[in-house]
């Protein structure tokens, strides 16, 4: 059991050579040269440890209860809000994509609540948004003779000076 958590036997040679050629290619501060020695010890120690298992995410909410009709709750901190696309950007610096694959979320799990979103579609349908444009009906005959148009080239002519 000791023989597990002691440290193990480090060449200081290896350290003092690593940190030689990164100072011989960096500019370092002697002040920060201890900190520097002290980590590369520290990571070649870590050589062969298996890395710390990590704990299970646990969301702040069940999954099934993190939608509900008039708001979104956030799995990561608990909170409530219409939309979440800019909670999850500012305070926890996720994505949509990245949110959903941290929780293991199907793609079509809602980060808007569904009554913000039917009021949503409601307005945008009465203003008429997402119809194709109405085409009036042709009041005048339409000609039998095919007219040649004449297009104008160039720029526009100078308008004539008066002298008064």
């Amino acid at each position: 059991m000791a023989e597990q958590d002691s440290v193990p036997q480090i060449d200081l040679f290896q350290v003092v050579r690593i940190v030689a050629s990164y100072v011989r290619h960096y500019q370092v501060e002697p002040d920060q040269l201890a900190a520097l020695i002290v980590g590369v010890h520290h990571a070649l120690a870590g050589l062969g440890r298996a890395p710390p298992a990590q704990q299970p995410l646990r969301p702040a909410v069940p999954i099934r209860r993190s939608v509900q009709q008039e708001y979104v709750v956030c799995l990561e901190c608990g909170f409530r809000a219409q939309t979440l696309r800019r909670h999850l950007r500012d305070a926890h610096d996720l994505e949509i994509g990245d949110y959903r694959v941290r929780w293991n979320l199907p793609i079509d799990h809602p980060l808007i609540a569904p009554a913000y979103s039917a009021r949503r579609s409601r307005i945008a349908k009465a203003i008429g948004l997402g119809r194709r444009a109405t085409v009036p009906p042709r009041t005048e005959p339409v000609p039998t003779t095919p007219q040649r148009v004449t297009r104008r080239r160039g720029r526009r002519p100078r308008r004539p000076t008066t002298i008064s």
